[in-house]
């Protein structure tokens, strides 16, 4: 009598958890996100999914929560608290520099009441910032790669310049007017923070918490191999050199970036309440962190 079929019973195999990652096309934030990019990191049950976009766009897309983990701006943060929660790692900071107010002509630093002023975009923290400096001007929203041109072209009286501009305005016959992370130290005895990177509240709290530690490996990987890592990010560096990507990256990925530390969160608050008091920001708002 023949044996009965064998029956094959399926065994679940486990699924990987999918996450949109996004950050700016940009030599410091591809520096950061190397290791997890390239696979130099084990992911284990997590899958990835890399989005490049400018940080304005990314500032607006968080309001839908279209990205589950994503680089933002400290200003599009105060509008974003109920929805995101800040990662403890991928902050950039202003050591005594940061965005740059710069002009074609003489211009005072205490010159730009009533100016029209080139800024990279609503909810950038440049704006932010030149609004605490300066309340009374007339904002030129401008794609950040655009800024040197319309004021080079006499299309704004001054602008604000961010990324690889704070390095290259000087090449485009630019002076410098004010550094406003310079100006925030004088002011604060802080280093200025510009973005960080968010991930939704949504998601499960144990998740939330292996990405806050891969994040912080990516960086600590990048840091620790820093050579293939600059040799990645210069592919994202707009033109600069070799010498010059690496002076970028190490004004923005460095220590502050792996952790901010009691004193980069007292920043990072110090600036939304000073956002708030100068009637800037609609409302108060808390720093949280994933811990």
């Amino acid at each position: 009598m023949a044996s009965p079929p064998v029956r094959k019973i399926d065994t679940p195999v486990s699924t990987a958890i999918e996450l949109k990652l996004a950050h700016s096309p940009d030599s410091d934030d591809a520096f950061m996100f190397y290791a997890l990019a390239t696979k130099r990191l084990r992911t284990r049950k997590f899958k990835f999914t890399h989005v490049l976009e400018d940080i304005e766009t990314l500032n607006q897309k968080a309001n839908d929560e279209v990205y589950d983990i994503t680089a933002l701006s400290f200003h599009a943060y105060a509008y974003l608290a109920d929805r995101y929660v800040l990662l403890p790692s991928g902050a950039s900071f202003g050591d005594r520099y940061g965005p740059i107010v710069v002009a074609k002509g003489p211009l005072r630093a205490n010159g730009l009441k009533k100016k029209r002023i080139a800024v990279p975009g609503k909810r950038t923290t440049a704006y932010l910032v030149l609004q605490i400096y300066e309340p009374e001007f007339e904002a030129v929203f401008t794609p950040f790669d655009r800024i040197l041109e319309t004021v080079s072209r006499g299309d704004a009286d001054a602008g604000v310049v961010i990324h690889e501009g704070q390095l290259t305005f000087a090449r485009e016959g630019l002076k410098k007017i004010v550094d406003l992370g310079e100006w925030w130290h004088q002011e604060t005895g802080l280093p200025l923070p510009l973005g960080g990177n968010a991930i939704r509240r949504a998601l499960d709290p144990a998740v939330r918490q292996k990405v806050a530690k891969l994040l912080h490996d990516s960086i600590r990987y990048s840091l620790d191999h820093r050579e293939e890592a600059l040799a990645y990010a210069l592919q994202f560096a707009r033109g600069l050199d070799t010498a010059t990507a690496d002076q970028f990256v190490s004004m923005y990925v460095n220590d502050w970036t792996l952790d901010y530390g009691e004193r980069g969160r007292l920043a990072v608050q110090t600036l939304l309440d000073r956002g708030f008091e100068k009637g800037v920001l609609p409302s108060s708002v808390r720093a949280e962190f994933i811990e």
